[in-house]
């Protein structure tokens, strides 16, 4: 909005031309959402607390200290940072580009899913929300259109294809096959960071760590020069998406000041799924989608424990973990809930460097 409203400006006011850059931008968009999410914290979280009395439901199975000292918060605090980071995305993006509204028709979406979720977990004081099965689809919905969008913006001779990490000037082309493809990423990149989100500060902290690594790969991907450089595909117009990278790194940091342990608000489905989702999108636009399972390694290992805990218990009877997802496991090992979040939080950092080295290897 101030990019469409201000820099035609710039020619009488040469202040304005600094809407031009991305950088500043970028920048712009992190500080933005960072305060509408860090001042509205503590009266959203105070609203929140009236309206659901007894806080988020905990699963009764969990670690018996996980019970004592989580009940009573309450959830849907993804919603401050929907706040944060949709604003700010309004304020400073260019609107003129389809993947802005790409991003925000999977951001608002599944955070809507995530709010029924977390709605009806919290009404009907149990941990069980609405049917596995019907946020599926509900969600494949939504990645199909955003996908829709990004196909319609994509030039054509990279729309259909798939590039691949470490291998220079090699491509994958699927075809009728790309679409069902970007939306198992958009919808599996939500769901893992759903599963992850068990601990105080353990979800969003990875997110903050995998949009900055994407706002890079974006402007990147978007800059002709350097994608040329690196060798990388260059996707006209996703360097945008590195201002709503930033948006997304503002609003969680103002919510990790609240939601660092012990934590005053959970996210909830509100937060993870929709946060999950935005990753995917930039991924699947940037056209990283498999770097994309390496930067957000974490969450993937969470989601393999999950499988590996269910496939494991039908066949043999027995479980591999002592609790999934993993953190829980560790968590009924002995370990301190900070141990937990700190030590995930450098395997996060760790593989996001990883990501970000299949740039320059090829």
């Amino acid at each position: 909005m101030l990019y469409s409203l201000l820099y035609p400006l710039s020619e009488d006011y040469g202040l304005f031309n600094l809407f031009r850059y991305l950088t500043f931008r970028t920048g712009g968009a992190l500080f933005t959402s960072f305060l509408i999410s860090f001042l509205c914290g503590p009266s959203i979280i105070g609203w929140l607390k009236v309206r659901q009395k007894k806080g988020q439901p905990i699963r009764e199975e969990g670690p018996e200290g996980h019970l004592l000292t989580k009940q009573g918060t309450p959830t849907m605090g993804g919603f401050l940072i929907l706040l944060g980071l949709s604003l700010s995305t309004l304020l400073w993006m260019d609107l003129s580009s389809p993947y802005v509204w790409a991003c925000l028709v999977v951001t608002s979406g599944f955070g809507v899913i995530g709010f029924l979720d977390d709605y009806r977990k919290v009404t009907k004081s149990s941990s069980a929300g609405v049917s596995g099965k019907v946020k599926l689809v509900l969600e494949i919905l939504v990645a199909l259109a955003a996908v829709l969008i990004i196909t319609a913006a994509a030039e054509p001779e990279a729309r259909d294809m798939l590039a691949l990490p470490f291998i220079k000037d090699t491509m994958i082309n699927l075809g009728v096959f790309f679409i069902p493809f970007a939306i198992f990423v958009i919808v599996g990149s939500s769901n893992s960071v759903n599963l992850t989100d068990g601990l105080d500060g353990l979800a969003i902290m990875p997110v903050i760590i995998a949009a900055a690594t994407f706002a890079f790969i974006s402007y990147l991907v978007g800059n002709a020069i350097y994608a040329d450089y690196l060798q990388v595909t260059y996707v006209p117009g996703t360097g945008e998406l590195a201002v709503f990278c930033a948006a997304i790194i503002g609003a969680g940091l103002g919510f990790l000041w609240y939601n660092a342990p012990p934590a005053m608000i959970f996210m909830g489905d509100t937060g993870s799924l929709s946060l999950g989702g935005a990753i995917g999108t930039v991924a699947v636009i940037a056209k990283h989608e498999i770097v994309l399972a390496i930067v957000g390694g974490l969450f993937v290992l969470e989601t393999v424990s999950v499988v590996v805990q269910v496939v494991s218990f039908k066949l043999t009877g027995k479980r591999v973990f002592r609790m999934a997802p993993i953190h829980h496991h560790y968590e009924k090992k002995g370990w301190a809930e900070p141990t937990i979040v700190i030590r995930f939080w450098i395997i996060a950092l760790l593989l996001a460097l990883v990501g970000l080295a299949t740039l320059k290897l090829r």
